[in-house]
């Protein structure tokens, strides 16, 4: 299945894009999306293991199972005063 990843802020710093296409087997959930990408060694091996996560623009658990075409955001922290 083909799934977007979404790269925002710092994290698109860090990917160098502001998204990726990935071919994932059926059943992966977002963490595994996620090690899959930190794997890639570039600036990606700096992304947390455990960012927060939107699918298809809600927020979702890393546990989430990923379905055809879904939209997984990684959220960076934000910091507010």
């Amino acid at each position: 299945m083909r799934i977007r990843l979404l790269f925002f802020a710092f994290y698109r710093d860090l990917a160098g894009v502001d998204s990726l296409d990935l071919d994932l087997p059926e059943g992966t959930t977002a963490r595994q999306a996620v090690d899959r990408v930190r794997a890639h060694g570039n600036g990606t091996s700096r992304l947390p293991a455990e960012p927060a996560v939107a699918v298809n623009q809600e927020i979702a658990g890393l546990e989430t199972v990923l379905n055809e075409g879904d939209e997984v955001a990684l959220l960076p922290p934000v910091a507010g005063g």
